[in-house]
């Protein structure tokens, strides 16, 4: 077999020192189809790689480890949720709670913890951390670690599967791990980053072609695909479409060469697909047909593309860029899923000329292309414009599942495409400069230098980071206690949403015995003029009182407050249950004290870094009313 053939075949056997050696002579039609190698050792090279995965992904996350009362500066809230998230997990280990759904946030409604990518296959081994120190602190690790084991699954994988040469290797998996859409999501999406399961799916479905192993390639390809799907769904999905477009062109091209590849692949393929669904119907019946589920994101997110002049351009996170032109062509921050650069591109380009007999190299720049036109959404931006032109994915967005996909982050799935050419790349110059010793020294210069102009702009600047608000000493103390029990929640002020998360990291501190209202997470929409939308949205629906409080907060005027507004607010907190309402220092605090205050007609008690409202008797009492009291 030769390079031109698929990706494994660009394997070439090695012997236990590394050395080359010849392919051994197949014993029968399955092992004439697959890349003969041998079996490689962890050595000291591998050590010594895999440690620059570590020492890269505590560098990028330093900022966060050397100021532990810091939070991310682009994406706090959703920092906060994970936070929760891993709280969570902590409490289905520790109290037995029923993983996929909860009642400590949101109350009475709760959250679908399914359709909020729960990432329970990391908050549960991660309880250990959880409990001992916090889950700010596991935030941290599970951010950290989740970046190292992506580095060092890609460089095993890449280097015993589809490249001989440990430097080839090293450079796709560093830029498949520190991508700048990777580094990007790194500023609060851990559960994005977490993709240390990917090169090992897209070995092991490859590996599914192999005759006479059908169940046992099968089974283990369902158990990493399970396991991502408790990670993050998104991720597992765009993997799917890759494979599955990589898949079917290699298939085509390669049944005339190969007819003996189809057959044992749908095979394998069948025991995974039943062994998946198996495990995954339940959980996946409670994501779409469950407790607060909701159908598809709301149409504004829908349309969140890439700008096509970010393909070209740096992200404000990696060196050469800056935030001025990344603010133009992306949504915020954490969305800068592009951001490629022209001399990647060019590099990109050049690769697939230089290795265009490769059928496998040819489908890669494919599907490259493909997951970037999907990618720029339903309406094609240049350069922050309306183009007016329809991306293919105005045909797309409305289809069951693809609904809850946002487009943008589809550009994000090119760069494992790009590490895997630029290893191939990297792998075909080694091999001139062994079988070409004369072109050694221009190879390799030449080499050095278009992967140094390509990579050194996309360098990563360490995660920006901004001092958190603490956890009042009301919740660390425990003083809530006495408040907030079975039958009542803490109502936080404003309500807990994408611009205040905090409450969320003080239920999480409590191991979230304390229960709250309200919620910063994906929930179906319930608006009563349209019933049957239940697109999803990132707050609970709105009700009177957290509305009035939200958009006094947001710097609008106190209105007066009348007995309608009060009815409505005991209304509110009978919803809520609510036992205590509490307010911290924060912007526009007085004026939303003033408010509370004249709706509840009583001044509140200041303990423990809050003003605290008691409203146990008013919402216990069905005879209680409201009335004007003692106002400021």
């Amino acid at each position: 077999m030769t390079a031109d053939d698929d990706l494994d075949a660009e394997l070439i056997a090695l012997g236990s020192n590394g050395s080359v050696t010849a392919p051994a002579v197949p014993d029968s039609p399955a092992e004439a189809e697959k890349p003969q190698v041998r079996r490689r050792l962890i050595t000291w090279r591998d050590v010594a790689a895999i440690t620059t995965f570590v020492i890269a992904a505590f560098m990028l996350t330093a900022p966060l480890w050397l100021n532990l009362d810091h939070e991310l500066r682009d994406d706090p809230q959703d920092q906060a949720f994970f936070e929760w998230m891993l709280a969570h997990g902590a409490r289905v280990l520790t109290d037995g709670a029923y993983p996929f759904f909860s009642d400590r946030l949101n109350y009475p409604d709760g959250v679908n913890m399914m359709a909020n990518t729960s990432v329970l296959a990391v908050s549960l081994p991660l309880t250990p951390v959880t409990l001992l120190f916090g889950p700010h602190v596991a935030f941290n690790v599970f951010l950290t670690g989740a970046l190292a084991l992506t580095g060092a699954s890609w460089y095993l994988v890449l280097s015993r599967r589809f490249v001989t040469s440990r430097a080839a290797a090293w450079v796709g998996a560093l830029f498949a791990t520190f991508a700048p859409s990777m580094v990007s999501h790194a500023g609060g999406h851990p559960n994005i980053v977490s993709q240390f399961l990917v090169p090992l799916i897209i070995w092991r479905t490859l590996e599914l072609r192999v005759r006479g192993k059908a169940v046992r390639n099968g089974l283990i390809l369902a158990g990493l695909l399970v396991w991502q799907a408790f990670i993050n769904l998104e991720i597992l999905f765009m993997t799917a479409v890759g494979l599955g477009v990589f898949c079917a062109v290699m298939a085509g091209v390669r049944r005339k060469d190969h007819p003996g590849e189809v057959l044992p692949f749908l095979r394998a393929l069948g025991v995974t697909a039943a062994v998946t669904l198996a495990a995954l119907a339940y959980p996946l019946s409670v994501q779409f047909f469950g407790p607060q589920s909701y159908q598809g994101l709301a149409e504004g997110v829908r349309n969140f593309g890439a700008d096509l002049a970010s393909f070209s351009a740096y992200s404000r996170h990696s060196m050469a860029g800056d935030s001025a032109t990344a603010s133009r062509l992306a949504q915020n921050p954490a969305e800068e899923n592009a951001f490629f650069g022209w001399g990647l591109i060019v590099l990109f380009v050049g690769l697939l000329i230089w290795m265009r007999r490769s059928r496998a190299v040819l489908a890669l720049g494919g599907i490259a292309v493909l997951l970037g036109a999907m990618s720029l959404g339903p309406r094609i931006v240049f350069n922050g414009s309306d183009t007016g032109l329809p991306g293919i994915w105005a045909a797309l967005h409305y289809l069951p599942v693809l609904n809850a996909a946002v487009p943008t982050r589809w550009a994000m799935a090119i760069a494992p495409v790009v590490a895997i050419v630029l290893a191939l790349g990297c792998q075909k110059a080694a091999d001139m400069m062994r079988t070409q010793p004369t072109a050694r020294g221009p190879v390799r210069v030449a080499m050095i230098t278009a992967v140094a102009m390509a990579l050194v702009p996309l360098i990563p600047r360490p995660l920006a980071t901004t001092p958190m608000d603490p956890v009042p000493d009301f919740v660390t103390s425990g003083a809530w206690r006495a408040y907030v029990d079975d039958a009542h929640t803490l109502v936080a002020l404003p309500l807990p949403d994408s611009s205040y998360p905090d409450p969320l990291r003080w239920t999480a501190v409590t191991g979230q015995d304390m229960r709250i209202a309200g919620a910063y997470a994906l929930l179906p929409n319930e608006n009563p003029q349209n019933p049957g939308d239940r697109t999803a949205m990132f707050a609970p629906p709105w009700r009177p009182t957290s509305g009035l409080i939200a958009s006094i907060r947001g710097g609008n005027p106190v209105p007066v407050i009348t007995d309608a507004r009060r009815e409505m607010a005991l209304a509110d907190l009978r919803f809520w249950k609510a036992g205590v309402v509490v307010l911290t220092p924060q912007t526009r605090d007085i004026e939303m004290l003033r408010a509370m205050s004249d709706l509840l007609g009583f001044r509140p008690t200041w303990t423990g870094g809050v003003w605290m409202w008691d409203v146990r008797n008013l919402v216990d009492d069905p005879d209680a009313v409201l009335t004007a009291g003692t106002t400021f």
